[in-house]
């Protein structure tokens, strides 16, 4: 399967899709301000089967309907918070089938408390 990490992805995540031909928004040198309309174009122009990103909104922006690309969203792009979720990324993306959406919750870790003097 051929994956692409949108730019708004820690590259550490890499680790978690192995055994897949992984490219990144950086390394396939697009421009960095290509909307999110042309980016799903061109990564199904370049043969991608999955964009993985972190971008929430990118399902109420765009019309998925059609869509040969599968979509795996991250809920946050904190990379202590999106390490902890390995595992559910790879089963995602491994799960993936055509125009499909998958989104990932990742909850914030809880603030400290503040100690009481």
């Amino acid at each position: 399967m051929r994956i692409l990490f949108d730019k708004n992805v820690p590259v550490g995540a890499r680790r978690f899709v192995s055994g897949h031909e992984l490219r990144t928004f950086v390394e396939m040198r697009w421009h960095p301000q290509l909307e999110n309309g042309e980016l799903l174009k061109a990564a199904e122009a370049a043969g991608f089967n999955v964009l993985v990103t972190s971008d929430q909104n990118i399902r109420h922006q765009q019309n998925l309907m059609g869509r040969r690309l599968a979509l795996v969203v991250l809920g946050s792009n904190i990379w202590p918070i999106v390490r902890e979720h390995g595992a559910t990324i790879a089963a995602k993306v491994d799960a993936a089938t055509p125009g499909s959406y998958d989104f990932i919750e990742m909850a914030l870790p809880p603030k400290p408390r503040k100690k009481d003097s």
